[in-house]
């Protein structure tokens, strides 16, 4: 009894095999009839697909020259505390751009304001730059890298506006000048009564203390004229010379180092605080070839061959299954 019964089982499982084996077979066979078919239909329309693929490459290449899109970039100083101020601004302006308020843009000054596509405002991060000279910048990078993740924490809205150097990005269709785009939009961007009293205010205290630290370095290049003058007639009349440790030229010589660094870094100021938002540098009408930008002579031709394809797929489908019907 158990022997028939495993010899049922056997052969169950061979016919289960062989079925499996011909499914696959066929599915195979299915799948070279298929390319087969593909080969004829393409071999049949030879002709139309090389037009659609010569009318598409045209196309493209038309749309490419005639459609370009380039980026700008500005890097900018945010000064008296204008990072919020400034991003604000931006993120008016890319309303605007969204609207459509060509209107808007056209009282700034900007010229065919419809070639803007899209602005946009992000922090440069140099976390270096962030602590050098600051205690206080370092101490709070360093607290808040206990809690978490750094790279997250120097990319964070709150962190990242505290950079000293921010770009600001728009894209525009086709090429544009300074005078077209750039210095309307600096212009917009530095247009605040309030940060213009600000700027007035700062540029005073930093002119006084300028020239307060000027008239220190004065004082003390005669205190190291006459010492040095001094010291030489000594010299000259044979007699030993002692230095008083107590006569602290040496504090002196670094306070003078001091100043004439902090000079320069004043000056450095002066000159950046010329504008509340100041212009660091701009790189205009880079070629932007993100996405689909510059590629439409290699999508079109593929885009016409394939939707003609698709459609020759989609009609041989429609008549075998008429076929099959009519069979049945």
């Amino acid at each position: 009894m158990n022997n028939n019964s495993n010899t049922t089982n056997s052969e169950d499982q061979e016919i289960d095999l062989s079925q499996v084996s011909k499914k696959i077979g066929n599915a195979f066979q299915s799948f070279l009839d298929w390319i087969f078919d593909g080969i004829l239909f393409f071999k049949k329309n030879i002709i139309i697909i090389s037009i659609l693929f010569v009318i598409g490459a045209g196309l493209g290449f038309y749309v490419d020259k005639s459609e370009k899109v380039y980026d700008n970039q500005i890097i900018v100083i945010p000064n008296f505390e204008s990072v919020d101020y400034l991003y604000s601004k931006v993120e008016l302006l890319n309303a605007k751009i969204k609207e459509g308020d060509y209107a808007f843009l056209t009282r700034l000054g900007v010229k065919n304001p419809k070639k803007i596509a899209k602005i946009e405002v992000e922090p440069i991060i140099d976390i270096y730059r962030f602590i050098d000279n600051s205690e206080e910048n370092f101490q709070m990078i360093k607290l808040m890298a206990e809690d978490g993740d750094m790279q997250k924490i120097l990319e964070d809205p709150v962190t990242s506006k505290n950079y000293k150097f921010h770009t600001i990005s728009f894209l525009t269709l086709g090429k544009t000048d300074r005078k077209q785009t750039l210095e309307p939009l600096m212009k917009f961007f530095n247009d605040s009564e309030y940060y213009k009293t600000v700027r007035k205010e700062r540029m005073t205290n930093l002119y006084l203390k300028i020239k307060t630290n000027e008239e220190t370095i004065n004082q003390i290049n005669g205190i190291l004229n006459q010492f040095s003058a001094n010291t030489s007639s000594q010299q000259k009349s044979d007699k030993l010379v002692y230095y008083n440790e107590n006569t602290q030229l040496n504090d002196v010589i670094k306070t003078k180092d001091q100043l004439v660094n902090e000079l320069g870094y004043l000056n450095i100021q002066m000159h950046n605080f010329t504008d509340i938002i100041k212009e660091s540098s701009a790189a205009l009408n880079v070629r932007n070839t993100k996405s689909i930008n510059g590629k439409m002579k290699l999508i079109l031709p593929v885009l016409f061959v394939g939707l003609f394809l698709l459609f020759g797929m989609g009609r041989s489908f429609y008549k075998k299954q008429m076929i099959k019907r009519n069979l049945a």
